[in-house]
């Protein structure tokens, strides 16, 4: 059950980085709705975010959601390390630490599991 709320977690971040991608490719292009829509990475983004539902659904029939919720902690984790090292964004000691406080809390609560 664990690998399974691991993927969903994956899953959702290669869908929020596959979001961010889509805004990107959109920088500096006139280009109407239907033209965004055409954007493969917002497919993809599309495509993750539903798997990662349909696999959070099947987490939640076999764990308490007040157990498996809070392991979406590493989300934030995740997704902070690819700003900082996959889109060079600027990130200060203060998130570091907010991103350390949260993986401790996915640790002390994956405990109880």
């Amino acid at each position: 059950m664990i690998l399974l709320l691991l993927a969903a977690c994956a899953l959702t971040c290669v869908g929020q980085i596959a979001q961010k991608l889509a805004v990107e490719s959109w920088r500096g292009q006139v280009s109407s709705a239907l033209g965004k829509l055409a954007t493969p990475w917002l497919w993809l983004a599309l495509a993750c975010l539903g798997l990662g539902l349909l696999l959070w659904l099947l987490v939640l029939q076999h764990l308490e959601v007040g157990l498996a919720y809070p392991m979406l902690g590493l989300n934030f984790v995740l997704i902070t390390l690819v700003a900082r090292f996959g889109f060079k964004e600027a990130v200060d000691a203060r998130h570091w630490f907010g991103v350390l406080l949260v993986l401790a809390g996915v640790v002390l609560l994956g405990w109880q599991a």
